[in-house]
């Protein structure tokens, strides 16, 4: 076999799967985001679009932290134009504070719902429809049927959901392409004053669909989301990934 047809042959495979399992064409998916070394650990080098992220939140600082790296991802998704969809059962985000991340508050359209299922009925219903550019929804737990639904959604409509799960009981096996967890780290000093420096995260991504797990240091800074440190090491044992 001719060695070129070969390597064409399997970039079509992967390409194949890819599709099978829910991910856009590297076209679609790619963000202006200079993630750096990051990227590498995505299928096809790119954030996926039209697909779920789920991630893991402790506390109101854990929760601030996962809301602040969402809105960074959601200002390159959004650019000018889109509206997201925000569903909670006890929302705590600031909406003025989105601007720090350029993203104005008037673009997103915040549900508040009295009970989890309600929130996760509405998120499945938003995720149908492609109007939208995301939608986020804050939730404790979710079984691994309903992260299917919910992957099966956004298969058909192409948009993109974050699952937020604060104070969540267990770790459980879920459907969604991601899983990652988001951790305030101490933000440089400015004129040697504390707290004042750009937001910087610890940024675990625990397991990708076809990707590589592994643990950076991120910051937004003048606008954009970048790495400003990447560790050593990206997890390779299968033992170490989380359902």
């Amino acid at each position: 076999m001719n060695p070129l047809k070969g390597a064409d042959i399997i970039a079509e495979l992967q390409a194949d799967i890819l599709r099978l399992q829910g991910f856009n064409s590297v076209a679609s998916s790619a963000l202006d985001i200079d993630w750096g070394p990051i990227k590498n650990a995505f299928p096809n080098a790119s954030f996926p679009l039209g697909a779920v992220h789920e991630f893991l939140a402790s506390g109101n600082e854990g929760l601030a932290a996962t809301d602040g790296f969402i809105t960074g991802i959601l200002s390159s998704l959004m650019q000018s134009k889109g509206t997201v969809l925000w569903i909670s059962a006890s929302r705590k985000i600031f909406p003025p504070a989105l601007k720090n991340f350029g993203v104005e508050p008037d673009r997103f359209v915040f549900i508040g719902l009295s009970k989890e299922k309600d929130v996760l009925w509405a998120m499945d219903e938003a995720l149908k429809c492609g109007a939208v550019s995301a939608v986020i929804g804050e939730l404790r737990e979710i079984s691994f049927n309903d992260s299917r639904r919910l992957q099966l959604a956004v298969e058909q409509s192409q948009v993109t959901g974050f699952v937020i799960r604060n104070n969540y009981k267990s770790i459980n096996t879920t459907a969604c392409v991601s899983r990652w967890k988001i951790t305030s780290l101490p933000s440089e000093t400015v004129d040697d004053l504390p707290g004042i420096g750009f937001p910087k995260w610890q940024v675990e991504l625990l397991r990708m669909r076809n990707g590589k797990p592994g643990v950076w240091h991120m910051q937004w800074v003048n606008g954009k989301l970048i790495p400003v440190y990447t560790s050593l090491s990206i997890w390779t044992n299968p033992q170490k990934k989380v359902g």
